[in-house]
C-alpha cells in the first residue's frame, strides 16, 4: 500500500509550514491574476475569467481555513505562548470568510466587486505576513509540536478536495438581445 505523503524533490515529507506556505504562494499568485485582469482595459470580456479566479481563489481560503482551524491552529495553540496572535488569526480567519461568503453571491459586473477582491486580498497578505513572519517561527522552536502535522494536513485536504463541494462564483450576468414587447412595438 503506498503511502498518501507528499514528498519534495528530495524525497522527504513536506512539513507542515511547507504545505501551508504553498498554499500561501499559489492563493498570492491567483490574487495578481485577478488585478491583472481587473487592471486591464478589456474589463468586459474578462468578468467570466474573473468570476473562475474568485471562485477558485475562494475554494483555495476556504480549504486552507478549515485546515488550519482543525489541525494546525490547535496545536500551534497548545505549543505556543502566544494566545493573542492565535485569537487574532482566528478573527481574520472569520473577517476573510464573510467576504467569501459575500463574494461567491456576487457577479463580476456588480458594485464593489472588485473592491471586495482587493480588501480580501490585502487581509489575506497581511494574515500570511503574521503567519510566516510571527507564528511560524514560534511554532518551530516548540517543543512537541507534532512531527506529523505535515502528514495530517495533507491528508485532510486530500478529502476536503475529494468531498467538498464549495459553492462556485455565480457567472457574470450578460445584457440579453432580446426586445421588450414595448421595444419591439414601438419599431413596427
Amino acid at each position: 500500500m503506498q503511502s498518501a505523503k507528499k514528498t519534495s524533490v528530495t524525497g522527504e515529507a513536506k512539513t507542515a509550514f511547507a504545505l501551508l506556505m504553498e498554499d500561501h504562494q499559489r492563493v498570492r499568485q491567483l490574487f495578481s491574476e485577478f488585478k491583472k485582469l481587473k487592471d486591464s482595459s478589456r474589463a468586459v470580456q474578462n468578468d467570466n475569467q474573473k468570476a473562475e479566479l474568485v471562485a477558485q481563489i475562494c475554494q483555495e481560503l476556504l480549504i486552507h481555513a478549515q485546515l488550519e482551524e482543525e489541525i494546525f491552529y490547535p496545536a500551534v495553540r497548545a505549543a505556543i505562548d502566544d494566545q493573542d496572535l492565535m485569537d487574532e488569526a482566528a478573527v481574520e480567519h472569520a473577517g476573510a470568510k464573510a467576504l467569501i461568503g459575500q463574494l461567491l453571491e456576487m457577479t463580476p459586473g456588480q458594485d464593489l466587486y472588485d473592491a471586495k477582491v482587493t480588501v480580501l486580498s490585502e487581509s489575506i497578505e497581511h494574515h500570511v505576513k503574521e503567519e510566516e513572519g510571527s507564528m511560524f517561527p514560534q511554532a518551530k522552536k516548540a517543543a512537541g509540536l507534532d512531527a506529523t502535522l505535515g502528514d495530517q494536513l495533507l491528508q485532510r485536504k486530500q478529502e476536503l478536495l475529494a468531498e467538498l463541494e464549495l459553492p462556485k462564483a455565480k457567472p457574470p450576468v450578460r445584457a440579453t438581445t432580446k426586445k421588450s414587447p414595448d421595444t419591439q412595438a414601438a419599431a413596427h
